[in-house]
């Protein structure tokens, strides 16, 4: 025990030092080598914190000269519906490029080992009884680190959104730094954040806005969207959905249309409850018939960008809610302007 103290404050001397000169990113890397030897509230609120500030050392001027890529003859679709892979093993940048650019999505069985969905399936139920008691007058200092407010630097404001996403049935990641440390570690043991970057082009970053720790009850309104409506058009993102129960049968799972779209569709008009959402009428007609409802299993993932066209999937018959996880990746130097940046 002695050892791995002295290991971890050594450790945390040198991401110090990193941090002084503004090598933020490398400190990052330091820091959960130490959290990984002896889990420590204060470094796990301390990259929370690095995470957002390390964003202004990035060279946002790298990329890819062209976006999207094109789909070669062989790459083109022959079915409707999410591309589905059976295990992690098959999930290939090439597979990822496939199944974005040509279905709309892809569907990865088993991604998350059962033993890493238990632990954040509990940790998402101890960030929501911690974001409650916090509401309820509890200090931040004694529900860290499942639940504490996080505040932007430079000036950026938060305001009521913070409340709109508990209301929609959801808690920001960054939040949670014990939970959000947890999911990082995750997608890098199972190798997604090396796709997603190789996907993206560069090394991604992540948004406070857009990681969202999900309990998804029967009464939540499903309305059809894109993401792209409220980030933007000139960005290049990919999410990572991540179901933490199964569901699609008697858990809200996900509507998709089954098909690639080159836009962004008419919002606001034709039975749409929000200015952002899509109208039934409207996702007809885009869909040309390609609407899957698909069966999800505790541990899979879906990949999509902002311009699939879902909703949740609900029905009088479910009785379970659901728990997940939706993380949002951009490559740096097309990050959408209004969203709270924090760094892989």
């Amino acid at each position: 025990m002695t050892t791995v103290h002295t290991d971890v404050s050594a450790l945390q001397a040198k991401a110090q030092a990193l941090e002084a000169e503004g090598r933020r990113r490398e400190a990052i890397d330091v820091l959960c080598e130490a959290n990984r030897l002896s889990r420590d509230v204060e470094i796990e609120r301390r990259l929370v914190r690095l995470r957002h500030e390390a964003f202004a050392e990035l060279d946002r001027s790298l990329g890819p000269s062209s976006w999207p890529p094109v789909l070669a003859e062989d790459e083109m679709p022959t079915e409707a519906g999410p591309l589905t892979v059976s295990s992690p093993d098959e999930l290939t940048p090439e597979v990822v490029r496939r199944g974005i650019f040509g279905y709309g999505s892809v569907h990865v069985r088993g991604a998350i080992p059962p033993d890493d969905v238990a632990r954040l399936r509990d940790g998402i139920d101890r960030a929501f009884a911690a974001y409650d008691a916090h509401a309820e007058g509890t200090p931040a200092s004694e529900t860290t680190p499942w639940f504490e407010p996080f505040r932007p630097t430079g000036g950026r404001s938060i305001g009521i959104r913070r409340k709109w996403t508990r209301d929609a049935s959801g808690i920001w990641a960054a939040d949670s730094p014990r939970v959000l440390f947890d999911l990082l570690e995750t997608l890098e043991q199972v190798g997604l954040a090396r796709l997603i970057a190789t996907h993206l082009g560069e090394r991604p970053a992540f948004s406070m806005n857009k990681c969202v720790l999900r309990k998804v009850s029967l009464d939540t309104v499903g309305d059809w969207h894109q993401d792209g409506a409220f980030l933007g058009s000139d960005i290049r993102a990919l999410n990572a959905w991540i179901t933490l129960t199964p569901c699609g049968r008697d858990a809200p799972g996900l509507d998709i249309v089954g098909r690639r779209l080159d836009r962004v569709v008419e919002t606001g008009t034709e039975g749409s409850h929000f200015d952002w959402s899509v109208g039934q009428p409207v996702v007809d007609r885009v869909a040309e018939g390609t609407v899957v409802r698909p069966e999800f299993e505790a541990g899979d993932i879906v990949l999509f960008d902002e311009l699939m066209l879902h909703r949740s999937a609900l029905d009088p018959s479910m009785t379970r809610e659901r728990h997940a996880i939706e993380t949002w990746f951009f490559a740096p130097s097309h990050y959408p302007g209004d969203q709270v940046p924090l760094t892989y």
